[in-house]
């Protein structure tokens, strides 16, 4: 077979084997996972340290492309349209975000979604690189199958990030659990069958030696996509979408790519016949890294008193979108220019030194050039930069003490304008006290970002925690001018407007938030209450099951001590409704899910409900065991008054059913015995049903007054008729 590399001993590494392993293919990726995952990685000494290896890993990664493009004339002619259209549209698109901020978001998923995309093409090309350097010949059906399966590992890292609701800057699909499940199976099944297909016929050609690094690559890619995939499926581990764009798949990503880019620059520079001057060319890429993120977010807040945070989270979101635009035009194999200096043939070579360009791009002889740009001004500026620079990392080092007011104080002298950190400050100080101070920083939060509901959401939250109703009111009705759709806002509002008895304002308001997002699970549940309260039971009972039926579809478990109330409360709006054979099915689950979750007090009602209604529906046998059930669970409970009307129903109905009247009535006595003992009942004056009994039982009534106990265990263990 033709080999596609014409030299008879292909140099197979990059630098040196150490360095292309660990970096270049990713030894590294299961330590640095396992970290990421950990909760080490969320203290805030580590947070400090990524986010200074972001000055001389991360930024520097994204100035290198630009220096790239933008490094000769004909490569900025060549791609012309992402240098200088595709920038332009960045560059306005940002202008935009700052004025509203519901572009945010957008950018921001657009990002966060793009990156594995990103990362999975970068690890996609190397590996290629690396099997055709090793001398392989890739046929198209090989080479498809490899490509499949990295596209693969990409889907299932993208059904993780898009499952489940949407948060504040993140826009999800809304994927259902259960649908991502399925999906997930089939993704990783025909991922398998891929990437099987795609290796054994390279390995077949080449050999296990010569695949190490493409193999190293491979297993890299399924650290990074297929293994979280496969972990969020069996486990329910996620990492968060934020781990995709900060922390230690970046990391690895930003080394990846200097320790490639930076061989290619290299190699450019020796086959155009200039010097290599690394520690120039590092230089450039940090001061160059730093001016693309560092400069911006600070002139915004300081100059238009704009919030630091969101203008960081949009530098952060275009810079990287218009990296990977750029990137992935940019950086081809099938470019002769790059596949010559990458491949590392002598023939690819001088072709490549034919061919090089031999002028300035038009931005660096412009920044070059002394009569326009003085090297002293050059000078000055790098070392502004990289004073921001410090700057900016002491703040964030300030900034990541949550639990240290001192600390964020501090950050917050530094840069006043930033709405998140004051959210943070005002929720320390609410919670050491300082009301007047915490409602001053909420103040600020809000003026900062005006056009962000979350200073407002989060300084409501705030007053109704400290049952401040009347101000937390005003704050929702004044809020809800400005975002009449904001359907988190219409939910509070309703809730509010119900606690002040404005019941119309209170349905309107959750109907219009349902109307708005229908994924509002809860205010199904609050309309529903809303309208049962007001004896509006047909209107309720919809709503009630709407609310359960939304959240059994999350695919949770839910939480009992919330489904349980409900069930009970559905059963009594279908008894209100004369449906009692569905207050019946509704009372058995009940008492099923209580049995389930241990939670006795609901199980007893449930039971004692059932076992009216069973009563009523001539199911005298089954209504005897669920009185006997809940009697069990409220003694074991040591519960006197619910007891005591346990015995009380359970009195009756043996009356009811033709039992012995002696077991009745020893049941009606330990009943009126029990609200006696229980103080916080009021004294019972006698039944009818009582006087009844004794009248019919004569002279056994006082024996069994004076001693009820041994009838009271029969009657626990009476068997149906």
């Amino acid at each position: 077979m033709t080999r596609a590399i014409s030299e008879p001993h292909p140099v197979r590494w990059i630098h040196n084997p150490a360095l292309d392993l660990i970096v270049g293919c990713g030894a590294w990726s299961l330590p640095l996972i396992l970290l990421g995952y950990s909760s080490v990685s969320n203290a805030p000494t580590w947070a400090i340290a990524f986010y200074g290896l972001a000055l001389f890993l991360n930024y520097p990664h994204y100035m290198s492309t630009l220096y790239r493009a933008y490094h000769n004339e004909s490569d900025f002619q060549k791609y012309r349209i992402f240098t200088v259209h595709i920038t332009g549209l960045i560059l306005l698109t940002a202008a935009l975000s700052h004025f509203k901020f519901s572009i945010l978001p957008w950018i921001f998923t657009l990002y966060l979604t793009m990156s594995p995309w990103h990362y999975s093409g970068q690890n996609y090309g190397l590996f290629m690189m690396f099997a055709r350097r090793a001398g392989a010949q890739i046929e198209e059906n090989t080479r498809q199958a490899i490509y499949s399966a990295f596209i693969l590992s990409y889907a299932i890292l993208f059904l993780n990030l898009h499952t489940g609701p949407s948060d504040r800057l993140f826009l999800s699909i809304g994927i259902p659990e259960k649908t991502a499940l399925i999906v997930r199976l089939v993704l990783a099944t025909a991922f398998v069958a891929f990437a099987s297909f795609g290796l054994r016929g390279l390995v077949r050609q080449i050999g296990w030696k010569a695949m190490t690094p493409p193999l190293v690559l491979f297993s890299t890619q399924i650290l990074w996509f297929f293994v979280p995939g496969l972990l969020a499926m069996l486990k329910g581990i996620s990492l968060p979408q934020s781990r995709y764009s900060t922390g230690v798949l970046p990391l690895m990503h930003s080394a990846q790519y200097l320790w490639i880019t930076s061989y290619y620059a290299r190699r450019e520079a020796t086959t155009e016949g200039r010097l290599w001057r690394p520690f120039a060319y590092f230089g450039i890429l940090i001061v160059g890294g730093v001016a693309l993120f560092v400069p911006g977010p600070w002139l915004a807040s300081y100059i238009f008193h704009y919030d630091f945070t969101a203008s960081f989270l949009i530098f952060t979101a275009l810079v990287n979108i218009h990296h990977f635009i750029l990137d992935g035009a940019i950086w081809k194999l099938r470019d002769g220019r790059i596949a010559a200096l990458l491949l590392n043939t002598q023939q690819r070579i001088a072709a490549a030194a034919g061919t090089a360009a031999t002028t300035t791009g038009p931005l660096w002889a412009w920044m070059r050039s002394p009569a326009v740009v003085p090297r002293a001004f050059r000078i000055a500026t790098a070392i502004s930069l990289l004073a921001l620079a410090s700057l900016d990392q002491t703040r964030y080092a300030l900034v990541v003490h949550n639990d240290d007011l001192s600390s964020m104080q501090k950050a917050a002298a530094l840069n006043p304008f930033d709405a998140s950190l004051e959210m943070r400050i005002a929720k320390r100080q609410g919670e050491a006290g300082d009301a007047e101070a915490a409602n001053a920083a909420y103040q600020r939060a809000i003026a900062t970002n005006a056009s962000d509901p979350a200073p407002r959401m989060a300084f409501l939250k705030y007053l109704t925690a400290y049952q401040r109703f009347e101000e937390a009111d005003a704050v929702a009705t004044a809020a809800l001018a400005k975002w009449p759709n904001d359907p988190d806002l219409l939910v509070n509002h309703g809730i509010l407007a119900a606690y002040f008895g404005r019941s119309v304002d209170a349905v309107a308001s959750w109907q219009k938030a349902l109307a708005v997002d229908p994924s509002q699970t809860y205010a199904h549940l609050y309309l529903a209450e809303q309208l049962d309260g007001e004896q509006k039971f047909d209107a309720a009972i919809p709503q009630y099951m709407m609310f359960l039926e939304k959240v059994k579809a999350t695919g949770v478990t839910p939480d009992p001590n919330i489904v349980l109330p409900v069930l009970m409360k559905l059963a009594e709006c279908n008894l209100r409704t004369h449906h009692p054979e569905r207050a019946l099915k509704l009372y058995n689950l009940a008492r099923t899910v209580a049995s389930q979750n241990n939670a006795p007090r609901i199980e007893s009602v449930a039971s004692l409900n059932q076992a009216i209604l069973e009563s009523k529906a001539g199911n005298s046998g089954d209504a005897l065991s669920r009185y006997q059930e809940a009697l069990k669970l409220d003694r074991a409970a040591n519960d006197l008054a619910a007891e005591a009307i346990d015995w009380q129903a359970y009195g009756v109905f043996l009356n009811t059913a033709g039992y012995p009247k002696r077991f009745a009535y020893a049941c009606v006595v330990r009943s009126e015995t029990l609200l006696v003992k229980d103080n916080s009942a009021p004294v019972p004056s006698p039944t009818q049903l009582r006087a009844e009994l004794e009248s019919s039982l004569g002279k056994q009534a006082l024996a069994i007054r004076r001693d009820p106990a041994s009838l009271l265990e029969q009657a626990l263990q009476l068997k149906g008729k």
